[in-house]
């Protein structure tokens, strides 16, 4: 059997082909909906991509640190937030998420949408550390995970995912989890798969 490439050999794949669904200059309306009522501090953009949630967020008024192992996505990042007028206030670093020593706490919202559905068990134990590490108390998570159960598993086009009481077991210490909504994503031609935002405070 074919070893699969690592999260960071896929996604540099799918950056390098420009099958990238996540590049919309607006984050989702969740994300638009959370920053409309709450007042401006430090995020975390986890998994940032071309930067679409920090920007948004330094235009409101955020100081917003950006993370993405991808140096061409970091690149782009930067460069939106150039054009946008935030880069003083939209910082964005070439990193794993999971390697986040160079950072300060305390953050007030970390924000990450669909990144840590791809981890391995060693690396979600480190991004929980440096979740808990990182955002004060009563600061917010927020998360967009795309979820496995049996049908999803052996579906071989449809995309990784996470089990939702994986979530559940790997936060419940740290977080108090006040909103949950399930729901189901599809992308381009492909088949529609299980997905769900995640509401968290910091204990």
């Amino acid at each position: 059997m074919i070893p699969e490439p690592n999260p960071y050999e896929r996604f540099l794949e799918r950056y390098e082909a420009g099958r990238v669904p996540w590049g919309d200059p607006l984050p989702p309306p969740e994300i638009e909906s959370l920053a409309a009522g709450l007042a401006p501090g430090r995020a975390l953009d986890l998994g940032c991509g071309f930067g679409r949630v920090a920007i948004y967020l330094a235009q409101r008024g955020w100081l917003v640190d950006g993370i993405d192992f991808i140096p061409a996505a970091i690149e782009e990042a930067r460069q939106r937030a150039t054009a946008a007028g935030v880069a003083e206030r939209a910082r964005f670093h070439a990193a794993s998420v999971d390697e986040l020593d160079f950072l300060d706490p305390p953050y007030d919202l970390a924000v990450d949408i669909g990144c840590m559905h791809s981890f391995s068990e060693e690396m979600l134990r480190i991004y929980r550390e440096e979740l808990v590490r990182l955002l004060r108390h009563g600061g917010r998570y927020v998360l967009f995970a795309h979820l496995r159960d049996e049908e999803t598993a052996a579906n071989e086009e449809a995309p990784r995912g996470i089990p939702e009481t994986s979530i559940i077991t790997l936060l419940q210490t740290d977080f108090e989890l006040e909103t949950l909504e399930r729901g189901v994503t599809q992308v381009e031609d492909r088949p529609p798969w299980n997905s769900a935002w995640f509401w968290y405070r910091r204990r």
